[in-house]
């Protein structure tokens, strides 16, 4: 492999020749491990993580965690402390070529210097499964410890063999509070950081940052180092921060609005409600002062989600799947475009009938499940794949729908103590007009129609 190709896929070492052109965020990634601040569940005292770093003894492992949290930063740290052969390597910039060459160099490495190679891969959910696919040997083997990180449900993102070998660990995002203390390091800092330039920076300032940018540490690094390189100084030198300066920078409202306070609460309620009350455009309005205000999307989205089978149900089953096109396209396009398919839904979800019925039945169901006795399962309608269980009669008498009539024939499928109990009550609202029918029909034998709506207990 080319050396100069290599040096520019891969940041050998894991070191950084850094600048004071290169970004706040990257200047001041901390070097030790006493300087990183939050995750103290994987990094403080005693925890596994830190013990393995400090033993190392550094098992392949997956980062997961929101953007900003500092899955990088902990990586370049593990770089700094590794005995191995440390590489970057990005899923965004490289592809099946570059995996090949990086894998046959960790054989070729192992090979001759018995030195296993520690490779860094950031946004590792964005390679597909045959790219993924490339590094299970020799994760196996252990010629490659592996060190993924993403943003994305590893369950989902990860293959399985893959994640099998691999320790998960859960990145949080970072409190305001532990983004205060990293902004005001780098404020004091004069080596990486903004110390070599005298400001006053009013507290509102930084706490306003630590609210707005939901825990990542990277847009609050970036947002702090534009007010104070775009703010002139005074006659004395000084150059003084105040609030006017971050809106000037951000070249919006600065709303006040906190993920975990009453705000946020306050706000996906109207949302919600708003959909429940077939209201688009107060519901589109809500979505939008959501957004503007730094809500997570996805957040949104779930919401919407969620709604979709609690408060349409199967009046309108369609819901469901706009709601997850739309989480789907978002994901795909991001900011700002995806906002509109979000846009999409919450009309979509306002303007279709309602009907809560799945959600009370369900609620029904659980309550039962909860405080009831969970009686065995009807023999009738067990399985029998054994001679003995057909033998203790599991399976015996089950009536096969499809061998009668119209694919139905009347059964009990619930367990003794709770015959001829209804959950399931369809409304005549939308779809649930025809489930409603439906089940009328189903219900009818020998010309004789048994009603579905039977008397609960």
């Amino acid at each position: 492999m080319d050396k100069r190709k290599q040096s520019d896929l891969f940041n050998r070492e894991g070191k950084e020749f850094l600048g004071r052109e290169a970004p706040l965020a990257d200047r001041l990634r901390p070097k030790m491990l006493e300087e990183f601040v939050g995750q103290d569940h994987l990094l403080g005292p005693g925890k596994v993580l830190r013990q393995a770093i400090e033993a190392d003894h550094i098992p392949s492992m997956i980062l997961w965690g929101p953007p900003g949290s500092g899955k990088t930063t902990l990586a370049m740290l593990i770089a700094s402390v590794t005995s191995g052969h440390f590489i970057a390597f990005s899923a965004v910039l490289s592809g099946v070529k570059e995996i090949k060459e990086v894998v046959h160099e960790a054989g070729e490495e192992w090979k001759y210097q018995k030195r296993r190679m520690i490779l860094f891969v950031d946004e590792i959910h964005r390679f597909n499964k045959a790219q993924q696919d490339a590094f299970l040997p020799h994760v196996e083997k252990g010629t490659i410890i592996l060190i993924g990180a993403t943003t994305e449900n590893p369950s989902f993102e990860v293959i399985s063999p893959l994640l099998s070998r691999a320790k998960v660990f859960t990145l949080r995002a970072l409190t305001e509070e532990e983004v205060e203390v990293i902004l005001n390091r780098a404020l004091s800092d004069q080596e990486r950081g903004l110390g070599q330039y005298l400001t006053e920076v009013e507290d509102e300032v930084i706490k306003r940052i630590s609210r707005m940018v939901n825990g990542d540490a990277r847009i609050a690094l970036n947002t702090l180092e534009m007010i104070v390189l775009t703010t002139p100084s005074d006659p004395s030198g000084i150059r003084k921060i105040a609030t006017k300066n971050l809106e000037e920078v951000l070249q919006r409202k600065t709303f006040l609005y906190d993920k975990s306070g009453e705000e946020h609460y306050n706000l996906i309620s109207a949302f919600h409600k708003s959909l429940r009350g077939s209201d688009p455009d107060a519901a589109l309005y809500w979505l939008g002062r959501m957004l503007e205000a730094g809500e997570d999307p996805l957040y949104i989205a779930r919401r919407m989600i969620r709604f979709a089978s609690e408060d349409v149900g199967n009046a309108d089953p369609q819901a469901l799947q706009v709601s997850v096109s739309a989480m789907q396209a978002f994901h795909f396009i991001g900011q700002p475009e995806g906002n509109l398919a979000l846009a999409q839904a919450a009309v979509y979800l306002a303007t279709a009938p309602k009907s809560n019925s799945l959600y009370t039945a369900f609620q029904g169901v659980q309550k039962d499940v909860r405080e009831l006795e969970n009686m065995p399962v009807p023999l009738h309608i067990r399985n029998a794949p054994t001679s003995l269980m057909k033998d203790l009669g599991y399976g015996k008498d089950y009536k096969y729908p499809h061998d009668y009539q119209d694919h139905f024939i009347e059964e009990e499928y619930l367990p003794e103590n709770l015959k001829g109990k209804t959950y399931y009550h369809p409304t005549d609202q939308g779809f649930e007009k025809e489930i409603k029918k439906r089940l009328k029909r189903d219900w009818r034998l020998g010309g004789e129609e048994k009603k579905h709506e039977k008397d609960s207990f």
